[in-house]
């Protein structure tokens, strides 16, 4: 029994880990998978049909992990193989400790499809799956591509953070970024499997409110000052006012640490300052 209690608590015990990485085609999740395992970028696109797998073995605080990473995209392929391939792949959502969710910063149409790839993810777990226990990594790439960014950091990192997820910003080209991602990813896949298979939890003094990250993302979103504020066109003074102080108690830097809170509650300032000018 003795011998047993010590295998257990053996430090350097293997642990065999399944990681998916999901996002639209042309994003660079074959090229972070490889960049990390084989320190080479590979600059010549090969489109990933349906599904690549591939395995790999690291070390980690004195543990072998054996790596088993999934690539899951999505590619418009002949009617005839359609059926087959979605079965397939909706077979290597099961059994997941993490996820990577890749993003192209330079393609908005890559950020805005994350939802519908963790609502399909959802799906095919079924009312048994439970997604509160599996680590994931959003990963915005590309960002050596300064030139060609269209989704900004804290846009990023807002729709990640809001949902208890990791977040980084990578280059699978230059390099940045990606160790430092796969290093706390790794760490908290550990947490997970030594916490019986548990989320950790993240400390509640650095989290904000669903409340708070919804007024930020329709803020960005606004068309004009008056929806920013909430308020219809031709709204009175006081009705302006009366918005613009519920935002500005919900946004201001001092009690919101939402990513992007700064900038919304500037922007709130200025959509109060600008209507007001206009309003006799």
């Amino acid at each position: 029994m003795e011998a047993n209690m010590s295998k257990r608590k053996e430090p350097g015990r293997s642990l065999r880990i399944k990681v998916i990485s999901m996002g639209n085609a042309e994003v660079g999740k074959s090229c972070i998978i490889k960049r990390y395992c084989e320190k080479r970028f590979v600059s010549k696109y090969l489109a990933t049909i349906g599904i690549d797998y591939g395995v790999t073995k690291r070390t980690h605080f004195a543990r072998l992990m054996t790596m088993r990473y999934i690539l899951i995209t999505s590619q418009k392929l002949h009617f005839v193989y359609l059926s087959f391939y979605l079965k397939v792949r909706n077979e290597f959502y099961k059994d997941t400790q993490g996820v990577i969710l890749v993003y192209d910063v330079g393609q908005k149409d890559s950020f805005d499809a994350l939802d519908a790839w963790l609502a399909e993810m959802k799906q095919e777990l079924g009312p048994h799956g439970n997604m509160e226990n599996i680590i994931f990594v959003v990963c915005a790439n590309k960002i050596d591509c300064t030139k060609h960014r269209c989704v900004d950091e804290s846009e990023g990192r807002l729709w990640a953070e809001s949902k208890g997820f990791l977040y980084f910003e990578t280059s699978a080209q230059t390099g940045e970024g990606i160790n430092e991602m796969f290093q706390t990813f790794y760490v908290s896949i550990v947490d997970l499997c030594e916490n019986g298979g548990k989320r950790p939890t993240t400390n509640s003094s650095a989290s904000f409110t669903k409340e708070q990250a919804d007024a930020i993302r329709r803020i960005r979103n606004s068309k004009d000052s008056w929806d920013m504020l909430g308020v219809k066109p031709g709204a009175s003074r006081d009705e302006v006012n009366k918005a613009y102080r519920k935002l500005a108690v919900l946004l201001h830097p001092d009690k919101c640490v939402a990513p992007g809170s700064e900038d919304a509650f500037k922007a709130v300032v200025n959509a109060r300052t600008a209507l007001l000018k206009n309003i006799k």
